[in-house]
């Protein structure tokens, strides 16, 4: 067995990341070593390492929250999955041991971690962060269920539970986004409403299932959005931005009387939105949702159900692929809005 592993590291919240050699510990029980694939990059790391998310007392510290891989070892106890199983790695957490953090040496002194990082190519993860999935599946796309798809599909299908004919706004076409506005399609919503500041995001959302487009930067989004529902407003929004603004945007586009604006973005730390109650009172509702209001034991088989039926377009989620060594240029670009879905591909490094 591999007694070392390259990681991405975060030391300073003001530098780039490093990529090091960390050692592997000794499995605790409850604990799973995987052989990463693919790991998504997500606008919550790129918050974590810009330091937007509030003071980091892990510092230095492994990174990533969405995988998938081949497990090698399992530690005492664990059920689950065994080696040679193919398995997403997830943030979200679902059946099996809760085993919150491990410590990693190297040689500029030991290097926390969570439950789960993937910002490497091995990594020690708790069993409750893993899902098995059959042998038929690309990894690359896979690893979009670590946490896009569970989040963006979740918001629609899950906390909004968009029905048939109604229609949905999604604020923020990145790999969230995206994955709301394919699950507005599988919902059989009348209207999925894509709205981004980059008509290169825009594109694909509409190739996705978007069937109104609507550039941030040149409309009123919220004025846009009741002149495509005749003045109502839509029945439901998904925020997937993580702004101020179009958090505001987003509640602010939903009918009276019943709209519902889901928020699944994460704003920095200490900044708030601001809503007048008068809107509440007329019937407009918000709720945020944690991963989509996922239960990974179930809804990634469903997810990957749908995606061998060729109900979910993986495939086309995943716009830029980078190495290991890559991951600041990765983290620079999704800053840049130059990418939908980055991943971190394990065999380029």
């Amino acid at each position: 067995m591999a007694s070392d592993t390259k990681a991405a590291v975060l030391f300073d919240t003001t530098k780039p990341l490093r990529v090091i050699d960390l050692g592997i510990p000794e499995l605790k029980p409850g604990q799973v070593l995987v052989d990463v694939a693919y790991s998504g990059v997500c606008h919550t790391q790129l918050s974590e390492a810009r330091g937007l998310r509030g003071p980091d007392r892990f510092i230095p510290h492994a990174m990533g929250h969405e995988g998938s891989g081949v497990v090698l070892e399992t530690g005492e106890g664990v059920m689950k999955v065994s080696p040679g199983d193919r398995v997403v790695l997830s943030w979200i957490k679902g059946s099996g041991a809760d085993v919150g953090s491990t410590v990693y040496s190297s040689a500029d002194g030991n290097i926390n971690s969570g439950a789960i990082t993937t910002f490497m190519d091995r990594t020690v993860t708790s069993e409750n962060r893993l899902t098995m999935i059959p042998d038929d599946v690309p990894l690359r796309e896979a690893a979009l269920m670590g946490c896009a798809i569970q989040t963006g599909c979740g918001a629609v299908l899950n906390s909004a539970k968009v029905s048939k004919g109604a229609t949905l706004a999604v604020f923020g076409v990145g790999g969230i986004g995206l994955s709301a506005v394919m699950a507005g399609e599988l919902a059989g919503a009348s209207k999925v409403i894509a709205v981004d500041v980059f008509d290169h995001k825009l594109e694909q959302a509409k190739d996705l299932g978007a069937t109104d487009l609507i550039n941030a930067r040149t409309q009123d989004p919220v004025q846009a959005i009741r002149d495509i529902t005749d003045g109502k407003g839509v029945d439901f929004s998904v925020e997937a931005a993580g702004l101020v603004m179009t958090m505001e945007q987003a509640f602010l586009s939903v009918r009276d009387a019943g709209g519902l604006c889901v928020l699944a973005g994460n704003l920095p730390f200490g900044e708030t939105i601001a809503i007048n109650p008068m809107d509440l009172i007329r019937g407009k509702q918000v709720v945020g949702t944690w991963g989509g209001g996922s239960k990974p034991d179930e809804d990634i088989l469903n997810y990957i159900d749908l995606y061998l039926k060729g109900k979910l377009r993986l495939d086309k989620l995943v716009t830029h692929t980078y190495p290991l060594t890559g991951i600041n240029q990765a983290l620079d670009d999704l800053e840049n809005g130059a990418v939908g879905r980055a991943l971190l591909d394990m065999s380029l490094s």
